[in-house]
């Protein structure tokens, strides 16, 4: 039974890359217009229903088809390629308020039929396919949330209950023919799991192949989270199992609002991306006040940025609405999805966690476990879930970063059990924000579990112990329910103990996973059993040995999976000796996860430092590790002896309070120890001498602590849940310290106001204002802290928003706080994507303030790479605390910002050069994927300027001295080898430098003497032409036309050839490939643009000039003239180009700029040069010399290899476009080389010899 409408999902997926489809609107706007009473929703065939009807939307399909009909019909005819059925209501769950549990599949099936002919009504008269969806609405109950504030376990639905629901309801759909399936408005995502559980169900049965399907969630404020707190990011983590062919965001919020978050899903989805925002926000009456222009706007917004594939309406919008939309989109293309590499492990709590090759060692917090927590066993088994409860949210606090939930006790209902605790965690969201490992050897208790987390967890375990059907069957629920899994190396012969076997039966594992159920890999979790060591068994020796062998071999072999294990099994022979089991743990985990190993079951935050074992012990644990000492367990036993019973720590000892109170705190730090550390900082702030100030206390001794915290932290010898116990003593110390600060601003501000009583307010106060924030989707916040309390310590008014702040609270508080700088920290890799997604906004909301990165994960190359090149303003990487006072007075002083913004800017690029060229491999798009990602330009609103006049005007003899006015000296220094280091880059800050300041400043002088001379004799002469053309764009070239008669004839004068980039973007980039045909509008625009071209030269007499030093054996004055005349050309070329936008093309008559901001290009339009970066063919500039007849104009000549003469000349031509835009194109494939030589009409060996710099390939 497929869908009338033969291949939908092939004509879709081919569809949705050619342009952007349209949904329809809201069905109750519609419904609600036609004031309906209750005889009206119950019809005759219903007037003697036992409940009342009226508000029973759904209910309209059986008792007003027409009406129905007709709004389906309008909304399709507006534009609407989509109408949704009328269904979103059409369970029996949320029926059963109208007692029409048992007209739920009537409904959907008549509802079906209605829309699908309709679709087919319009198809056939518009000649456009439309399609029928099939609206499965989110219920009126939920998974997640209890309808008990006194009962949060409590739930009034089951899983499975639901499930049947919308299976039932799909039913009905798809045999009333509908084309794709919607799962829409989600606020709860367990709701939607188990729509997608009931989904799969019934594609399984052979007579209802799959149909594509969208998902479409609800954001409800500017959290960015749903109803039940997930969010966007980990919601979609949570429901991509179910393969939606589209996924995106619905209802709750206007276009402006859900923006953040419709951008935030395409950034981290490979599919297509749906959003229909309602008609902006509620009024006070619950009406939409948004008309359709200013609703269209804003989705049109979307579209030029390159975020949507499906857009339409929700609540509040119309026909009217919907076809605005559509007119609006037209121009764009669709958002192009990004290829992913697969790489990464992705799981979610409420927040979503990115496991990839370069994550750091994820902890599994084990006490959540009866077997293994006696005190959580006893709560659990004398019903104190509650209390159970604060047992998980303890191992969240340690630095577990996901949960291990396990209820295997011979005396528990295992089922109940699980059911009611999960429940439970799903109340608290500090504890379900990780993602939980569901934990049994019964697969009916991790069944329970995955019904209550809406999350994407981990199922622990399934292995071949019972054959491969029932492994393979297993698999396929925990697949269907979207969790990862945990594979144990067992077989039907036993448990795996030597390496051959454990990799022989991981492999046969992988196998059967990938191959017969196209399972993930990222999601196969491999534990190879870690086993107890030191037994007294000989054979139990290697089983340390084996297990890091054998994770070392499946992570080498197996490609995508990661590996895990039960840490406590390793040391069980020593059990009641805690200090030796702990040390144990830490030197097995130390080699494993340099093995490879991905995560542990671990007693979160309860593991030693590597480092910090006593030689004694840590000797014994890696003999006994490695098998090295036949006497090692004796040895270790006879050492445990010497303990307490139980001891945490090998001898305590206080030992090293005797040393200098420097020493003492960074040992508090390093051991987590927050005893002693208000003590010792306390002695610390006494020291006068050393220390004057409170603040000298944070930037000396702490900060060299934390220091020490984060070498061993990046050597792998400390753990996230070590780290974090080290930040909170920190904390602790800088708690002591902040109110002797504050008192010390109090007292500076007391000393001000004596001076001058009214020049105190709270602006003036201040040296200037910082907004700070740990960005979204991050929680450690000690590295910020540290920072804000050092810049508040120098007089900066520092506004912290804390910690997983959402990028649109970062902007708006900057705004209205009136902000000189945003500052963003982040400790986690994925926050370095976060902060790519702000430098970005940053940009596209025209934002200026400078933009600082920090954090353990930042770099100056991260920020330099990745970050800076998305923000035109000062974005620069600070290093630690230490450097952010530095940073933020430099950039808020107007003498000193213009140089470290240029410094770091020069720095950055000589990074980002690095960078690139120390890359050996790089990647490239064809020719055909890269005009795809072209950048999308709204020629519709887009109005050429006509320029003064076309054809050509030479400028002869022109004036030396206006010219010496626009003279760049940077590059003149260059030529003599003389730089400066900052402060004292660039000109006239040269002049300060101690190496180079003084001979700078003398060859500056003789340059000037030398031009006063060349100025006042007329030594040189300046020639140049430009010439303005009527132009449209053909694909990637320009075709160039005499005047508009020819652009009305058809007649072109020639073309010029463009050159595209194909260097592969980042995944998450958005950026477009770019090539000079962008800028121009194409022909199929109906639009006539223009296009300039100009030469100069200041090099008329360099030959005779210096041929007269030449006599007098003057090398000096020979490169100096060359030098001189060179800047004279240089500034030719900008003089020249400043009028062009200023008159003789006039597209920028208003601007006023400074000499410095020309050089900086701060002007609108680009003057780009063939034989340069953004077009590096230099036989493009024979087309230029030919139609503005250079040569015989001005005498600036070309020479065989395409140099110009007099060799101080500039030429290239003029864009006037105001998103044009200097780029390079960089390396090029043979596809995009054969297709320029056929469009050029060349030889292919010309092409490339021209081209060789460029080629990505070796010519035959």
């Amino acid at each position: 039974m497929r869908s009338p409408q033969g291949d939908t999902a092939a004509y879709l997926e081919a569809t949705l890359k050619e342009r952007i489809m349209v949904f329809d609107g809201a069905m109750g706007t519609m419904i609600q217009k036609h004031r309906l009473e209750e005889e009206d929703f119950r019809g005759e065939e219903f007037k003697d229903h036992s409940k009342p009807l009226k508000g029973n939307n759904d209910f309209l399909t059986l008792s007003q088809p027409e009406i129905i009909k007709d709004i389906h019909r309008q909304y399709l005819m507006a534009g609407a390629d989509f109408t949704e059925t009328n269904t979103f209501s059409g369970t029996t769950v949320a029926q059963a308020d109208y007692a029409c549990e048992h007209l739920v599949y009537r409904m959907n099936k008549e509802s079906a039929e209605l829309a699908v002919a309709v679709c087919n009504e319009v198809t056939e008269a518009t000649g456009v396919r439309r399609f029928a969806a099939g609206a499965i609405g989110p219920t009126n109950r939920t998974l997640s949330i209890s309808p008990s504030v006194e009962k949060p376990e409590f739930r009034n639905i089951t899983f499975t209950e639901l499930s049947a629901a919308y299976k039932e309801q799909a039913r009905a759909l798809y045999d009333g023919g509908i084309h794709i399936m919607l799962v829409e408005t989600i606020f709860d995502t367990l709701n939607a799991k188990a729509a997608l559980f009931a989904l799969d169900e019934l594609f399984l049965e052979p007579d209802y192949p799959p149909l594509p399907i969208f998902i479409s969630g609800t954001i409800v404020d500017k959290s960015g989270r749903t109803l039940s707190g997930q969010t966007g990011e980990g919601f979609l983590i949570s429901v991509t199992h179910s393969n939606p062919m589209c996924i995106g965001l619905n209802c709750a919020l206007g276009a402006p609002e859900m923006r953040p978050f419709i951008e935030n899903i395409g950034l981290h989805t490979d599919r297509f991306v749906i959003c229909y925002p309602n008609a902006g926000l509620p009024n006070a009456m619950g009406d939409y006040d948004e008309t359709p222009a200013i609703t269209a706007s804003h989705i049109r917004d979307f579209a030029e940025a390159g975020l949507v594939n499906i857009v339409g309406g929700c609540c509040g919008t119309t026909p009217a609405h919907i076809k605005a939309i559509a007119e609006a989109v037209r121009p764009y293309s669709p958002r192009a999805c990004p290829q992913f590499a697969n790489d990464e492990c992705l799981l979610s709590g409420l927040e979503p966690m990115r496991l990839g090759p370069n994550s750091l060692f994820v902890n599994i917090g084990e006490r959540c476990n009866v077997a293994g927590s006696r005190r959580f066993a006893r709560l659990v088994t004398s019903g104190k879930y509650e209390e159970a409860l604060s047992v998980a949210k303890l191992q969240v606090e340690n630095g577990a970063q996901v949960l291990d939930i396990n209820m295997d006790e011979g005396m528990l209902d295992g089922v109940a059990a699980m059911t009611r605790f999960v429940n439970l965690v799903s109340s608290e969201p500090e504890v379900c924000k990780v993602p939980l490992c569901i934990d049994s050897s019964k697969f009916s208790v991790v069944e329970a579990g995955l019904q209550c987390t809406q999350g994407k967890c981990i199922v622990n375990s399934i292995s071949l112990k019972e054959g491969e059907e029932e492994f393979l069957q297993r698999a396929a629920v925990v697949k269907r329910y979207g969790a990862a899994v945990v594979v144990m190396a067992f077989d039907e012969v036993g448990q795996a103990t030597s390496i051959e076997d454990k990799v022989k039966i991981c492999t046969r594992s992988y196998r059967l996973l990938v191959d017969k159920l196209n399972f993930n890999p990222n999601d196969i979790i491999f534990d190879t059993n870690i086993l107890t060591i030191a037994t007294g068994i000989e054979e139990h020796n290697e089983y340390g040995i084996n297990f890091i062998e054998a994770v070392r071999t499946i992570k080498e072999t197996l490609p995508h999976c990661r590996t895990s294990g039960g840490l406590s099994n390793f040391s069980f022979s020593f059990r009641g000796m805690e200090a030796v089991r702990e040390a144990m743990h830490s030197v097995f985990l130390f080699h494993s996860i340099k093995a490879g190993l991905d995560m542990a079951i671990v007693n979160a935050g309860n593991l030693p430092v590597y480092d910090d074992i006593p030689k004694e012990l840590l000797e014994m644990c890696e003999n006994l590790l490695w098998d090295k000492d036949p006497n090692g367990t004796e040895k270790l036993l006879e050492y445990a002896q010497t303990m307490k019973a139980g001891a945490k720590k090998a001898g305590p000892t206080d030992e090293w309070r005797s040393k200098t109170v420097e020493e003492r705190l960074e040992y508090s730090l390093v051991k987590g120890i927050d005893k002693y550390v208000v003590e010792d900082t306390t002695e610390a702030h006494k020291c006068q001498e050393k220390y004057p100030r409170p603040l000298n206390v944070i930037e000396g001794p702490l900060m060299n602590g934390m220091s020490t915290v984060g070498d061993l932290f990046g050597a792998g010898k400390m753990f996230l849940p070590q780290v974090i116990k080290s930040a909170r003593v920190m904390k602790k110390a800088v708690g002591y310290l902040i109110p002797f600060m504050e008192q010390e601003k109090l007292d500076r501000l007391n000393e001000l106001r004596e001076t001058d009583p009214t020049a105190v307010d709270e602006g003036s106060m201040y040296a200037g204002t910082v907004v700070m924030a740990t960005v979204k989707g991050d929680v450690h916040d000690i590295g910020k802290n540290i920072v804000a309390v050092v810049l508040g310590c120098n007089n900066y008014r520092v506004v912290d928003l804390g910690v997983m702040t959402p990028c649109d609270k970062i902007l708006q508080t900057a705004i209205e706080v009136k902000a000189d700088i945003i500052g963003l920290s982040g400790l986690i890799t994925p926050s370095l994507d976060e902060m790519i997604h702000v430098a970005k906004e940053m940009e596209r909301t025209g934002m200026k303030l400078p933009l600082l990165i920090g954090g353990a994960t930042t770099s100056r190359t991260h920020t330099a790479v990745k970050i800076a090149p998305r923000y035109k303003s000062p974005c620069i990487h600070v290093l630690d605390a230490s450097k952010s006072v530095v940073v933020v007075s430099s950039l808020l002083d107007e003498v000193s910002r213009e140089e470290l913004i240029e410094d770091v800017a020069e720095d950055y690029e000589d990074i980002r050069q690095d960078y690139y060229d120390s890359l050996t491999e790089r990647r490239f798009v064809s020719l055909e994927k890269a005009r795809e990602k072209a950048p999308k330009m709204d020629w519709a609103s887009f109005q050429p300027v006509t320029p003064t006049y076309c054809g050509t005007r030479v400028f002869d003899d022109y004036d030396l001295s206006v010219l010496r006015k626009f003279i760049d000296w940077k590059p003149f220094f260059d030529v003599w080898q003389l730089r400066g280091k900052y402060p004292n880059r660039g000109f006239p800050k040269i002049f300060n430098d101690k190496d180079v300041g003084v001979e700078a400043k003398k060859v500056y002088e003789e340059a000037n003497a030398l031009l006063d001379r060349i100025v006042d004799q007329k030594l040189l002469t300046a020639r140049g032409i430009a010439g303005f053309y009527p132009a449209q764009t053909d694909g990637d070239d320009i075709v160039i036309y005499k005047d508009l008669n020819a652009v009305n004839a058809g007649t072109p004068l020639t073309r010029l050839y463009g050159l595209r980039q194909q260097l592969e973007k980042e995944a998450a980039s958005i950026e477009p490939y770019y090539c000079l045909s962008d800028f121009i509008a194409p022909a199929s625009s109906g639009k006539v643009d223009y296009i300039g071209m100009f030469a100069v030269s200041a090099g008329f007499g360099v030959t005779e000039l210096c041929d007269e030093f030449k006599k007098e054996m003057d090398d000096y004055n020979v490169i100096m003239t060359k030098a001189v005349a060179d800047r004279l050309a240089e500034a030719f070329a900008e003089e020249l180009h400043m009028r062009v936008r200023q008159d003789l093309w006039g597209y920028s008559q208003d601007e006023k700029l400074s000499t410095d901001d020309l050089l900086k290009i701060k002007y609108d339009g680009i003057r780009p040069a063939p034989g340069y970066p953004s077009q590096p063919d230099h036989l493009e500039k024979r087309t230029m010399w030919k139609i503005m007849d250079v040569f015989n104009k001005t005498g600036i000549e070309l020479t065989e290899s395409l140099a110009m003469m007099p060799a101080a000349s500039v030429s290239g031509l003029y864009f006037a476009h105001p998103k044009s835009t200097y780029f390079a194109v960089g390396k090029i494939q043979q596809d995009q080389v054969s297709e320029y030589t056929e469009r050029k009409g060349e030889s292919l060996s010309v092409i490339e010899r021209w081209l060789s710099p460029v080629l990505a390939y070796e010519p035959a």
